[in-house]
């Protein structure tokens, strides 16, 4: 396999089976809490967070699942007679039929979504200068719309803010082609007449550069947020596991997954159900409910009604 591509999923009961992993070994440790891991926060003990966020963290924002029967987007998609939802993000498909994938661009383009309560949370972890990086799988572009700036971002499966003509590789800013898009056109090179494809990881294609700083990223960081996220499509679920064992890994998501399920670690905390419920129960820890309240009324006015 292609080092640093997107390739398949593997789930963690699978990896159990497989004997990848086993249980942890708590050597009779105190277990942490997230009352703990808020106190590290605010004693400024904890001050290189890294996160990894999954489509869970913008569920809230009404992204629609194009692998969910009865969404409005898998009947837009219908009408192509796809072989199965996962062929949109394949090449050779791609290159038969862009039609499918640009239905799917034309939903999720920027500006058609607005950010929620847990974009801006992991806002607020930058303004005060804790977040060291925010690994994204998310292709809609809300963490820029909160406005965590790029050199804070790793977009591991792509972004639609710049594109790439797949016959003479000329980079173009995604918003140029954003017209084309939404009036329902699969759009071409002005130079070369090719097709234009917005820089979106599709499956077997190599991650983006960025991807890498993860090399450096992880062993500094002292606390690891997971948020979100089934961690089962690799390389990128595997990060998880390259915090140093003595940094508290906090898991905010509906069920137990990856390393929180099948190697847990007397230092991991899960906080299970709700995604928004559980930021909001940290933000209350950390006591700052105010400070988010302020931050998103001047985002949200700042970025206008958007898909209300």
């Amino acid at each position: 396999r292609v080092r640093g591509t997107r390739p398949f999923s593997l789930s963690a009961a699978a990896r159990a089976i497989l004997g990848m992993g086993r249980w942890g070994d708590d050597g009779g440790k105190q277990k942490l809490t997230l009352q703990d891991v808020a106190e590290l926060i605010r004693k400024k003990e904890c001050r290189r967070v890294v996160v990894m966020a999954g489509a869970g963290i913008s569920t809230p924002s009404g992204i629609p699942d194009f692998r969910s029967p009865g969404s409005g987007l898998y009947s837009n998609l219908e009408q192509y007679n796809i072989p199965y939802p996962e062929a949109i993000f394949e090449l050779m498909y791609f290159f038969v039929n862009p039609k499918p994938f640009f239905t799917l661009a034309k939903e999720l383009y920027p500006g058609n979504y607005r950010p929620n309560y847990a974009h801006y949370f992991l806002r607020l972890l930058h303004d005060k200068g804790l977040l060291l990086r925010l690994y994204t799988q998310n292709i809609d572009g809300l963490e820029r719309v909160a406005g965590i700036p790029p050199d804070r971002l790793v977009e591991a499966h792509g972004t639609f803010a710049t594109a790439t003509c797949t016959v003479c590789r000329r980079k173009f800013p995604g918003e140029d082609f954003r017209g084309d898009v939404m009036a329902d056109k699969v759009p071409h090179c002005p130079v070369c007449t090719g097709v234009v494809k917005p820089d979106i990881v599709f499956f077997g294609e190599e991650l983006p550069q960025r991807f890498f700083l993860h090399v450096t990223d992880f062993p500094t960081a002292d606390l690891l947020f997971v948020i979100g996220t089934s961690l089962e499509v690799e390389p990128f679920a595997s990060l998880a596991g390259a915090v140093r064992s003595s940094v508290p890994r906090v898991l905010i998501n509906r069920d137990l997954v990856g390393p929180f399920a099948w190697q847990q670690r007397y230092n991991d905390i899960a906080q299970l159900g709700d995604v928004t419920s559980g930021v909001e129960k940290l933000v209350e820890l950390l006591d700052w409910n105010e400070e988010m309240q302020t931050l998103i009324q001047k985002e949200k006015a700042k970025v206008g009604r958007g898909s209300e």
